[in-house]
């Protein structure tokens, strides 16, 4: 890889000139999301148990607590997770064809925002499940392979800093980033395939919400997408800087 080849794809522009805006208003959407959560939406359906079940080896009895509002977080940053290594996979791909190293630094970026996310869905999941099912981990299907995720997701980083050369490190993580986003479908599409009391499905046709819950889900949801966005581009201008001022001290250096 060479410093012709770290040029493409752009920095700047209206791309990156958006992104401060963008940012603000994800903020905002999130903001009278969760808002709108606490003051009109009523329980989510499907998170209290009919009766008593057993979870985890424990018999849990029928609540519905005020914690179910972790629904309207936890649900979009789990959403804005798998967008983010949507992205990462497609500059993987990218890199593999062109050998750019702008398409691996936009990978490792995108990684990096992700691992935000992931972490704040497995730290709310957690928190749902102790309040409302009385377990802190049960080795239910959705957790699982989501834990599964997050691992990957750090074994990403793992990789990329035992690896000193950069182009062999760009091969290796590339490869690596199209294997962890393997794992995104399964964790989309496994409560469908396995049916779970922990984890309802939302995303079918009747949407599995009624309009007071619905409403403020969507603000949510596009607030946190809006905020992957911004985040994104905003880390990539910032890498991108870094990366140049140390091709310039090398340079010097030489």
């Amino acid at each position: 890889m060479t410093s012709k080849t770290t040029k493409s794809p752009r920095v700047g522009g209206w791309w990156d000139g958006i992104a401060p805006a963008i940012t603000l208003v994800g903020a905002l959407l999130t903001t009278v999301g969760f808002v709108l959560a606490f003051t009109l939406a009523g329980p989510v359906n499907g998170a209290a148990i009919d009766g008593v079940e057993v979870i985890g080896g424990q018999m849990v009895a029928n609540q519905l607590l005020f914690s179910q509002k972790i629904f309207y977080f936890h649900v979009p940053t789990a959403i804005a997770s798998f967008v983010a290594l949507m992205v990462t996979a497609y500059y993987c791909v990218r890199f593999l064809m062109t050998r750019d190293a702008g398409y691996d630094l936009r990978a490792k970026v995108a990684t990096e925002v992700a691992l935000v996310f992931v972490i704040a869905v497995m730290v709310t999941g957690e928190m749902w499940t102790r309040f409302e099912w009385g377990v802190w981990w049960t080795w239910e299907p959705r957790l699982t392979t989501y834990l599964i995720l997050m691992l990957l997701v750090i074994a990403y980083f793992v990789l990329r800093a035992s690896i000193d050369d950069p182009e062999r490190r760009a091969v290796f993580a590339s490869v690596f980033g199209l294997i962890m986003f393997a794992d995104v479908p399964v964790c989309f599409m496994i409560t469908r395939l396995i049916p779970s009391s922990v984890h309802p499905v939302i995303f079918r046709t009747d949407s599995g919400l009624s309009p007071d819950m619905l409403v403020p889900f969507l603000l949510a949801l596009f607030g946190m997408l809006f905020v992957t966005y911004g985040l994104f581009r905003l880390r990539v201008r910032a890498a991108e800087l870094d990366a140049r001022a140390e091709r310039i001290k090398e340079q010097l250096d030489d």
